[in-house]
């Protein structure tokens, strides 16, 4: 390690707060620097080549070092590095990206607010409810409901919608207003078939509004397919029957896409496998594929006439960001769709699906796993101590750390979750070799990690 490295830990430990880190526990740790990517590739501060099969955080899903993705941004810098929204002006890329959502979106989203990414939609998406419910002439409908091992960012609102300890402790969420019904959690569910998981979900969520009463309830917010939980795959049906649930209730339905958008799960949106057109839909990750802060709460004509007709012309609706539509970030934006389209990389994803799905389930006959589940190129592996049981391993094990350690030194990044799952998030990238590679590496830092004698002991 050069002393050039040695001072940029020194560095990052005295002055650089990490997101969802401990404090001292990062100090003790020190950072692991990346110096560049191409492809599937990372290469670190020590030149360790590694296989990224997280896609950065869900999100890197055209690969690392697209040349046309730079070019499209040093090229609207030199022409307009910055464009406010405010006081009516525009930029040409921010209204051609927002055009271009709306038509490839579920039919009825045609209204796209930008933020700078996940959190700040949802936040957006929580402002503009409550003030779509009072403009329409229903100030009481003030309750919001989500699901358990739900995550819909880490803003002070969204917060207490996500429902993982880590974001709730010493937070004060969730809110008096914000309430969680069950996951469809099919691995550790008591229903035994599909429909009878789908059906358990619509009780759920009828029972919680009842609760609650109708006219109190204003939305209901879900991930088609839950990331940071764990990734959950509910049935499919399921995302079908919570939408027409809410119809019927009249409450709004908001699907968070942020994770499962732009391909991550086959289609360009996980509500098109479905055919479900929600009330709200929230977007960021693939939309820049990383490579700018970005992200969109897209609206239905419903919810923007209703905000629109709810006050006169001359008053503004006070909810904005200093770089909502962003011009660079929209150039971005714009180029990345060309390339899941034209270049290739969305079809790309759906044929190495089948792939990735068969190297899920060739790992199920490991001592170690629980579960695989996964839709298109989202996936996960449980890791538990008795397969017939479903226990979980002892916290005290520090499985996750010694999980993503074991991972890293095979070649290897993915998602380390606290309860002992892997989570996975190739890019749309991703070759056949490199779908293999991931799963050899995997099932290697498995087989390792059962030869340590306590883990051993654990599973017995």
């Amino acid at each position: 390690m050069t002393r050039s490295n040695i001072s940029l830990l020194e560095m990052d430990r005295d002055h650089l707060i990490h997101p969802v880190t401990s404090f001292r526990g990062h100090e003790m740790r020190g950072a692991t620097i990346l110096k560049s990517g191409r492809g599937m590739w990372l290469t670190d501060m020590d030149d360790n080549v590694l296989l990224d099969a997280f896609a950065g955080l869900w999100c890197v899903n055209v690969g690392y070092g697209q040349d046309s993705i730079v070019e499209a941004a040093a090229q609207q810098m030199r022409d307009l590095p910055y464009a406010t929204g405010y006081f009516h002006f525009g930029s040409e890329p921010a209204i051609r990206l927002a055009h271009r959502l709306a038509a490839l979106a579920p039919e009825g989203l045609d209204h796209v607010f930008f933020t700078l990414g996940g959190s700040d939609a949802v936040d957006s998406a929580i402002r503009y409810i409550v003030h779509y419910w009072n403009a329409v002439g229903q100030p009481a409908k003030k309750q919001f409901i989500a699901l358990d091992r739900g995550y819909h960012g880490s803003s002070s609102n969204g917060s207490g919608l996500t429902a993982l300890a880590n974001f709730h402790r010493n937070f004060d969420v969730p809110r008096s207003w914000q309430h969680h019904i069950p996951s469809p959690y099919a691995y550790r569910s008591d229903s035994t078939d599909d429909a009878s998981i789908i059906a358990a979900s619509v009780a759920q969520l009828r029972a919680k509004v009842e609760q609650l009463g109708a006219n109190n309830v204003a939305a209901f917010f879900c991930e088609p397919i839950q990331g940071s939980g764990g990734v959950i795959v509910p049935p499919r049906g399921w995302l079908k029957a919570m939408r027409d649930l809410c119809t019927e209730l009249d409450i709004l339905f908001v699907a968070d896409e942020v994770i499962t958008g732009f391909g991550r799960t086959g289609p360009l949106f996980a509500c098109a496998d479905e055919d479900v057109s929600p009330d709200l839909m929230t977007l960021a990750k693939g939309l820049t594929a990383g490579y700018a802060p970005m992200g969109a709460l897209l609206m239905s004509q419903r919810v923007y006439e209703g905000i629109a007709d709810g006050a006169a012309a001359n008053l503004a609706i006070g909810h904005g960001l200093t770089y909502s539509g962003h011009p660079v970030s929209a150039a971005v934006g714009l180029e990345v769709l060309r390339l899941y389209e034209e270049g290739g990389i969305l079809a790309n994803g759906q044929a190495v699906g089948p792939r990735f799905a068969a190297g899920l389930a060739a790992l199920d006959d490991h001592p170690l796993v629980g579960d695989t589940r996964g839709r298109g190129l989202l996936g996960a592996i449980e890791l538990v101590v008795n397969k017939d049981s479903k226990a979980r391993f002892d916290p005290s094990l520090g499985l996750a750390d010694r999980l993503f350690a074991r991972g890293y030194g095979n070649g290897v990044i993915f998602r380390a979750f606290a309860d002992n799952i892997i989570g996975l998030a190739p890019a749309l990238c991703c070759s056949d070799d490199e779908m293999d590679m991931i799963f050899h590496r995997i099932r290697k830092t498995l087989d390792e990690l059962l030869d340590e004698p306590d883990i051993r002991r654990a599973v017995g």
